[in-house]
């Protein structure tokens, strides 16, 4: 069987489409040489020689002048890049402010923040932001913040994880709140051509009270609920002459503990105990190479503080995905991207140092990211140990990615291996691009293939072969699209990716139409929606799945959503498959109706909630499932959240039934920006388990983390089980420091 390869259509876009270079006017940032008094109060005499910016707003009219005057500083000396703000209120008691964790995520509380495309490449960004209580929250941006039609986060465009050193203070007083953050240059990677360092820049500010958000510079709402932090959209800004610092970080860190865990002994007759002491130690180094370019080394590298996955039911036959949480995996992580649609990658950090859902230590590895002149450079090399029936293992992976045609146009190649010291290996490599080539329109271009141990690895052959391409109008206003084609052969497997459905071809559209009316409505936007997607399996031509989806979706100007959409399915199933121990889905051809939406509830309050729905036919049988997630904002020391998951399926015919709950509670108490406790427990009857992890951290400042950790996971019905199941399954009590030095 053969295919039409889109390297032809790469070629054609690179050097056939118009070079169209769009230009915009830069704005100079001043250089100051007097000291700032970093204090949170940006009324000294330096701010007056700081460049200012004006704001506008965005929502919930785009376009009005703001209903609270802000006036926004910015300056730098040879070390730092200074922002202030002075964010008034004609009324204090309206400021909301109802955390202090370092990374909030609750759009609850007033707010104030940077986005900095630091390469100037209208496509990666830093973001840093602070509320009145002077918390820090900052995580980084990837592919321009983009998804399909109204950007939906195609490849994860955010990354919570990310941390960097940088400082904020803030202040209070009857006119309104102040900030001062003071950002290092060493924390920011950058290119210094001739002297010039040129950034994009987008300024954002929340008034929670009136559900408002200013920006500088103006943003259409029509580019979706991520408009504000577009890389694209960002305003050209200029520094000269800073002297590049290249600092070395080096963080030991010690763990101290106890653990004891209940494993099945090899008859499978009892569960056995086992008590093991946990001391370790390792280091991380991080060198900036140039203001540019920055090396990461680790030596037994430690996850130990990594939080526990949210507990999930899959009603599907395909694997489940899980985000990356490793704070080693996080820096420029966007640059190893290479989209195989939606979830799946040619690389998925997580395949290393995690088997069957067990840690498996890291002896070391390095990690090099960064830029040089138009190309992203990315390389990772890792070594575990051997673990059980799996040899000790080596991952590598390099990507190269280059600025071609315009500002918002890649092309790219990535190569990855998983080397076993048995032998046995899996490689692949890809080529890609993505091109703006008129307006809002963008065209997504993937070539991949992967050669393993015991495979025929025929270069030539489709088997091991990916091929996609997407061409998407990115707007929430008018008539926009998304119209896909891929196709995954039978051999083709990432050995260092995800890959959610394999040997398999089809294509997908998507089309909308948005309204976003005037100052008069009480809508903020609205789009009507209809997708049609059509699977085959590559091996018998026979299908795998079809789905025709009408779908509506609207916002409020007070912040109120939803979003409902209709769905007629056809699944072609070929083998059995599971949704509990009792329940399977058989093999035959189904159709079968349905209908899913969410709900959500202004953020901005103090309370808040998302409700999810999905409910219909299911197979051969019915299935409704209902998912809430309140968010109760107590006080700017405590928060409470979590969710209610239920899931009931029913095969009448066959009376097989499935009811399934998932609870999460979340609470969190922060006694200040530097210290906080918190209890995170999940309860899922399908497995019967009860996982629980509290936590103390303590964080003076950045890199410097004292962790007191205790973890427990055990059953909680009153079920007989054979072998009867022990009081827990695993119980660890963990003491973790980190110190950073810096050199």
């Amino acid at each position: 069987m053969r295919i039409c390869y889109p390297g032809l259509i790469l070629f054609l876009l690179i050097f056939f489409i118009p070079h169209n270079i769009i230009g915009q006017e830069t704005v100079s940032i001043s250089r100051i040489s007097e000291p700032v008094d970093f204090d949170g109060s940006p009324f000294e005499q330096v701010w007056d020689n700081a460049t200012l910016f004006p704001m506008i707003m965005y929502s919930p009219n785009f376009g009005f002048e703001p209903s609270e005057k802000s006036e926004v500083m910015i300056c730098y000396d040879k070390d730092y890049l200074w922002i202030g703000a002075r964010l008034y209120s004609r009324d204090p008691s309206h400021i909301v402010s109802t955390s202090k964790k370092r990374d909030e995520q609750s759009r609850n509380s007033d707010a104030f923040g940077v986005i900095l495309d630091t390469y100037d490449d209208n496509e990666n960004a830093l973001v840093f932001y602070t509320t009145p209580t002077g918390s820090r929250t900052d995580y980084t941006i990837s592919n321009d913040a983009a998804g399909g039609p109204g950007g939906g986060g195609r490849g994860g465009m955010m990354n919570m994880s990310w941390n960097t050193f940088w400082d904020v203070e803030t202040t209070r007083d009857d006119r309104g709140w102040y900030v001062e953050m003071r950002i290092p240059f060493s924390s920011l990677r950058f290119q210094n051509v001739n002297g010039i360092i040129r950034m994009g820049m987008i300024i954002n500010r929340r008034i929670s009270y009136n559900n408002e958000t200013d920006t500088y510079p103006a943003i259409d709402p029509k580019y979706g609920f991520s408009a504000t932090m577009k890389p694209s959209l960002a305003q050209t800004i200029e520094f000269e002459d800073i002297v590049p610092v290249k600092p070395v970080y080096i963080s030991p860190y010690v763990i101290g503990g106890f653990l004891r865990n209940y494993n099945l002994n090899e008859e499978e007759t009892q569960y056995v105990k086992e008590d093991k002491p946990e001391i370790d130690a390792g280091l991380d180094v991080k060198y900036s190479l140039t203001s540019n370019m920055t090396l990461d080394l680790t030596a037994n590298t430690d996850f130990a503080q990594v939080e526990a996955d949210d507990q999930q039911i899959n009603l599907t036959r395909y694997d489940l995905f899980f985000p990356e949480k490793r704070l080693f995996f996080q820096e420029r992580s966007g640059i190893f991207n290479f989209s195989l649609g939606g979830p799946s990658n040619l690389f998925y950090s997580r395949s290393i140092g995690i088997v069957e859902e067990e840690q498996v230590r890291i002896y070391g590895g390095a990690r090099l990211v960064g830029r040089a002149g138009k190309w992203d450079i990315g390389v990772m090399d890792m070594q575990t140990e051997k673990y059980k029936d799996y040899p000790s293992e080596n991952f590598g992976i390099a990507r190269l990615r280059r600025q071609v045609i315009n500002p918002n146009s890649y092309v790219g190649g990535i190569f990855t291996s998983r080397l076993g010291m048995d032998g046995s290996y899996n490689v692949g490599y890809g080529m890609d691009g993505i091109f703006r080539i008129f307006g809002d329109d963008y065209v997504d271009v993937r070539l991949a293939q992967t050669y393993e141990t015991a495979t025929a690895n025929v270069p030539l052959s489709t088997d091991p072969t990916f091929a996609g391409i997407t061409w998407e109008r990115r707007s929430d206003k008018g008539f926009a699209y998304d119209l896909s084609y891929s196709y995954c052969g039978q051999e083709f497997n990432p050995g260092i990716g995800f890959l959610m459905r394999g040997g398999i071809q089809g294509m997908n559209a998507r089309f909308q139409y948005g309204w976003i009316p005037d100052e008069t409505s009480k809508f903020f936007n609205y789009r009507a929606m209809m997708q049609f997607r059509r699977q085959n399996r590559v091996s018998d031509g026979g299908l795998e799945t079809m789905e025709i989806s009408p779908g509506w979706n609207f916002m409020t100007k007070r912040g109120f959503g939803s979003f409902i959409e209709f769905q007629y399915m056809k699944e072609g199933v070929q083998e059995n498959f599971p949704l509990s121990d009792d329940v399977e889905v058989l093999t035959g051809e189904y159709t079968f109706m349905g209908v899913q939406g969410r709900f959500f509830t202004p953020q901005s309050k103090p309370i808040s909630s998302m409700i999810r729905f999905e409910g219909g036919q299911f197979y051969d049988g019915k299935r409704i499932s209902v998912e809430a997630s309140p968010i109760f904002n107590i006080s700017e020391s405590i928060q409470l959240s979590g969710s209610y998951e239920f899931n009931t399926v029913d095969f009448p015919d066959r009376d097989l039934k499935l009811r399934n709950h998932i609870t999460r509670v979340n609470f969190l108490y922060m006694y200040s920006t530097k210290l906080s406790a918190s209890i995170f427990a999940q309860f899922n009857n399908a497995v019967d388990a009860f996982i629980a992890n509290f936590r103390i951290r303590y964080n003076p400042r950045e890199g410097n983390d004292f962790y007191i950790v205790y973890n427990e996971y055990r059953g909680i019905l009153d079920r007989v089980y054979d072998p009867e199941w022990p009081p827990f399954f695993n119980r660890t009590i963990l003491l973790k420091y980190t110190h950073t030095f810096r050199i």
